[in-house]
């Protein structure tokens, strides 16, 4: 009896964890991709046809603003990497003893609301906000220059709002290194910015691919930065899937769209674990 006992113990322990999953992650799937292949309206409701037009006139109609959602989340993403990555440096390096301190103080923003902090961002940003307004008083910017409702905004917005999924990986990873390798390479006569490039950034690669996916997975999908402050002219592809759910009630294209956006959030997955090996990201998050 205790033998047994013993064999099931570990499957009564991933038995909550599993069933969480299985509610909210794998039922939810299942239905959006069934949905996805469906036909009909909210009138005289849907059924499963196995309508693979779905996913065809979804692409044709909407494959502006997919390929716009991909460049901005990329742009974006690759811009907090270059801001968080002396950030995470001089924390993991220079912190000392009050690493916890430092680290609270980036995340402390991040207490309040995403759209409270995206309706910040928007008066910051606004023609006559407290950057554009001085600069223009000053004669600095010509009165027509604006920045809001443009992609530079949007981009500007995901960086802002997506610091920590950036800069917490990225210190992970740097704070992990052995620094004797480091002391090593200046054994060797190599000067900083050498031990740097041949050392500390190839060891900080698995760490900089992490923050990497975990910020241009979500930042795919925002809609709120799109909706607040991009303007009409700069949707991207989670403003449009929410829309149709929302507002026109076109389930089906809903669906196929965010079935579209999943599986390109998973092939890029899959080209990481391919590259970095699947247990890098468990060490980095």
């Amino acid at each position: 009896m205790n033998r047994v006992k013993r064999q099931l113990a570990p499957y009564f322990l991933v038995l909550p964890g599993g069933l969480w999953l299985l509610l909210f992650f794998a039922i939810p799937m299942i239905a959006m991709l069934s949905l996805s292949l469906q036909q009909g309206d909210v009138v005289y409701g849907y059924q499963q046809t196995f309508h693979w037009q779905n996913y065809t006139d979804a692409i044709d109609g909407y494959h502006t603003q997919l390929i716009r959602s991909l460049i901005y989340a990329a742009v974006g993403t690759i811009l907090l990497i270059a801001l968080a990555f002396p950030v995470a440096y001089w924390i993991a390096f220079y912190g000392g003893r009050r690493k916890p301190t430092y680290l609270f103080l980036l995340l402390l923003p991040f207490f309040v609301s995403f759209v409270i902090r995206t309706l910040a961002w928007e008066f910051i940003l606004s023609d006559q906000g407290i950057v554009l307004g001085t600069l223009k008083n000053l004669h600095l910017l010509p009165e027509n220059f604006h920045v809001l409702a443009t992609g530079v905004a949007v981009i500007a917005g995901i960086a802002y709002n997506y610091l920590p999924f950036t800069a917490l990986p990225l210190y992970v990873a740097l704070e992990r290194m052995d620094p004797r390798v480091l002391e090593a390479a200046g054994d060797l006569y190599a000067s900083k910015r050498t031990s740097f490039v041949r050392v500390t950034l190839p060891l900080a690669i698995p760490g900089i691919f992490a923050a990497f996916l975990l910020t241009f997975v979500p930042a795919v999908g925002d809609f709120v930065n799109a909706q607040i402050l991009g303007g009409t002219s700069n949707t991207m592809i989670g403003t449009v899937i929410q829309t149709e759910y929302l507002v026109n009630n076109n389930y089906p294209t809903a669906s196929a769209l965010s079935t579209i956006l999943l599986v390109i959030m998973l092939v890029g997955i899959f080209l990481y674990g391919k590259l970095l090996g699947s247990r890098t990201i468990e060490e980095y998050i």
